[in-house]
């Protein structure tokens, strides 16, 4: 059998080739919690993975599941490219959920807590207080939380609250009448955010060890009583609900994107719920009681043995300053041709320069943007901020540069997930200091990362820019894994002009030299480049594509590398999260290898490489293989031309293909299998590798 047959008779829209997207993310939670557990990690790194994999869970239920829920409901018999309908989709989920939240107390209970202590860093029970803690910690309860604790008695003048997205919450049993004679049997006690939910013991008052801590919800147990003068106290339950985070805005029944935006973001604490955590030890009575309040039904309940929010454990590593049980501090590196020149166009015009975050610093990036607000040459600046952080630097030097009399254009996507109030807040500062605001295109987010410097030069104007994989962010910057480009090339400089235009104007698609822009020409682009290693292949020329991407998801790529598989085209995908496509599969992807690392650093770069029968090709963009940043983003891919600079990327890939230590292999069963180096083969760590290469260890 020829592979033209074999293209003929397989159907490679058959459910049976595609992995479900979330099924595939809780693969990666699990990936991540797998850290948690690996010795070779340092113990509080460890703490911090089993954090990270219950955040990443906590946006999971606000986010994918909500939708899931929402499509059970609009379209009950819908289904994706995988077959499974939206129940389906929930009753794995569930299954899956359950497993890996059991999983993640295990880690915690069984493993983290013991290590820890063995370290003298220990989470004192109520039952193991002594005189002197129970002493400081009921002081504490007086002082620092009754004045603030609102209890609220369920009866017909108190109804159930309306309980905050994900906040710590308590429902107590209670046995007497209070003070107007009313005996309802329940509270619900509402602890505020501002509250830490880890307390240190102090040594001096206590006699206790230097990193000895209290969980907040034990100290409400322990002293809840005092909340109900002359009721009695049955019982005292933590609880937490995860809400509908998502937001919907009518695109085409808004007249101002900024209060569409705000009016939405003030319902997210209090969208449908999706799931609900409980203390383990909670009366069935009172868990049919909560089930009933918030109207779900048992396949949405997580009973947990510890607190409900391990989340915000997290709060450890920064109260023990204990450097050994943390990864070794890093310094980034600025790459010698930008430390040689305090001129940084002088730099950029003598060739393109790439930056590889964290490895390398994120520093030029601010310099660049600090450089060109100060410089008297420099007549405009473009910007696109998707992420930025709070305090920005690089937001710092745009309102300089606005203030002194250039023109500056800032493209902020309101609809940031997760940072919507931050980047209205943003552009209301920018809007302050006279800069140009826009929020982009109505429809389509605004994805993608880019700066535009146009600066005189004599009796030219030249454009600069910086383009990248990752958010103008700093902070994100220093723990992301991202490329960005330094270039004046004429060509790509007026491709990124025309792309600004196109967001902050009204004009038609305007073609473009040398990007490839969504939802515009980014799709078939790459399409035609895997279709021409298809061709190669078949030529007998070399045929080879490595893609790097946070993602795969998007059905006609994924079908697009099954037929280049089947054509004998090497294909090698390194996928940090979801992957829909299945490797392995006789007859269909039997040429397709997917890994994924997990390591201190978090993958985020995306890069699409092409043999191209020699003639490689190399090119960074902001967007992954899913249908959102294909066809409802505005998302940009840029060459890497230089061939030494493509060099280095292809050196940076094939490095990643060779980690033996920190990848993990997708199997065609949808699991992943962490790889194992043969005891003969020397480890290779690929992020620990670029960190001493870049410094010259």
């Amino acid at each position: 059998m020829d592979i033209n047959e074999t293209e003929e008779i397989i159907d490679l829209q058959k459910s049976e080739l595609y992995i479900n997207r979330e099924l595939s993310l809780l693969e990666f939670n699990k990936r991540v919690l797998a850290q948690a557990k690996n010795e070779r990690v340092p113990l509080l790194e460890r703490l911090n993975y089993l954090c990270i994999s219950c955040s990443n869970l906590d946006e999971f239920f606000e986010v994918r599941v909500a939708s899931v829920i929402q499509m059970a409901v609009i379209d009950p018999k819908a289904a994706g490219s995988d077959g499974l309908t939206p129940n389906e989709q929930l009753e794995l989920i569930s299954v899956h959920a359950h497993q890996l939240v059991e999983e993640q107390y295990k880690v915690l209970n069984e493993i983290l807590i013991p290590k820890l202590a063995n370290e003298n860093i220990h989470f004192i029970r109520r039952k193991e207080w002594t005189e002197a803690q129970h002493k400081w910690l009921e002081a504490y309860f007086n002082n620092e939380l009754l004045p603030i604790l609102t209890p609220v008695g369920l009866d017909s003048a108190h109804p159930f609250p309306r309980i905050l997205n994900k906040s710590l919450n308590f429902i107590i049993s209670l046995t007497g009448k209070d003070a107007f004679g009313r005996n309802s049997g329940r509270a619900i006690l509402q602890a505020p955010r501002a509250l830490p939910r880890i307390i240190q013991l102090p040594a001096e008052e206590t006699g206790s060890g230097p990193s000895d801590f209290v969980f907040l919800s034990s100290i409400i147990h322990a002293f809840v009583d005092q909340l109900f003068n002359g009721m009695n106290v049955k019982g005292c339950y933590q609880f937490r609900v995860t809400r509908n985070s998502d937001f919907f805005v009518d695109d085409d029944a808004i007249d101002d994107l900024l209060l569409a935006v705000e009016g939405e973001l003030a319902m997210r604490n209090y969208g449908d719920e999706v799931r609900l955590e409980i203390d383990a030890n909670c009366p069935d009575e009172t868990v049919s009681f909560l089930l009933g309040r918030f109207e779900m039904t048992r396949d949405r309940l997580f009973l947990v043995d510890g607190p409900v929010n391990l989340n915000r454990i997290q709060e450890i590593n920064d109260l023990v300053g204990r450097p050994d049980l943390k990864f070794p501090s890093f310094k980034p590196v600025v790459p010698q041709q930008l430390e040689r020149s305090k001129d940084i166009f002088a730099a950029i015009k003598r060739h393109d320069i790439l930056l590889h975050h964290p490895f390398e610093s994120f520093s030029p990036v601010v310099e660049f943007i600090r450089q060109a607000a100060v410089s008297p040459e420099v007549l405009a600046i473009k910007q696109t901020l998707y992420r930025t952080g709070a305090d920005s630097p690089i937001v710092a030097a745009l309102i300089k540069a606005a203030k002194t009399g250039k023109v500056v254009t800032v493209v902020i996507e309101l609809r940031a997930r997760f940072d919507e109030k931050a980047n209205i807040d943003l552009a209301a500062k920018l809007q302050e200091a006279a800069v140009h605001v826009v929020y982009g295109v109505v429809g389509y987010k605004t994805h993608a990362k880019m700066c535009l410097v146009l600066r005189r030069e004599g009796k030219e104007l030249r454009n600069y820019v910086h383009l990248g994989t990752g958010n103008y962010h700093p902070k994100t910057a220093q723990i992301y894994t991202d490329y960005g480009l330094f270039s004046c090339d004429k060509e790509l400089g007026e491709d990124v002009r025309r792309v600004f235009a196109q967001l902050t104007s009204l004009g038609k698609v305007t073609k473009l030299n040398k990007l490839l822009q969504s939802p515009f020409t980014l799709h078939s682009g790459l399409m035609e480049k895997i279709e021409r290693e298809i061709r190669h292949a078949k030529s007998g020329k070399p045929a080879k594509i490595i893609i790097q991407v946070n993602a795969v998801v998007e059905e006609q790529s994924i079908q697009a590398l099954y037929r280049a598989s089947q054509a004998g085209v090497e294909v090698k995908l390194i996928v940090r999260g979801v992957c829909c496509l299945k490797p392995g599969v006789p007859g269909v992807s039997e040429n397709i290898e997917v890994r994924s690392i997990i390591g201190r650093f978090l993958e985020h770069a995306r890069v699409y490489a092409f043999e191209n029968g020699g003639d490689r090709e190399v090119y960074a963009s902001s967007a992954d293989l899913m249908n959102r940043n294909m066809f409802r983003r505005v998302e940009i891919c840029f060459p890497i031309e230089s061939k030494k600079l493509q060099n280095r990327i292809l050196q940076d890939l094939n490095l990643y293909l060779k980690d033996n230590t920190q990848a993990w292999l997708l199997q065609s069963d949808g699991t992943y299998q962490r790889l194992r180096k043969a005891e003969a083969e020397e480890p290779i760590q690929a992020q620990t590798v670029l960190m001493h290469e870049l410094q010259g260890l």
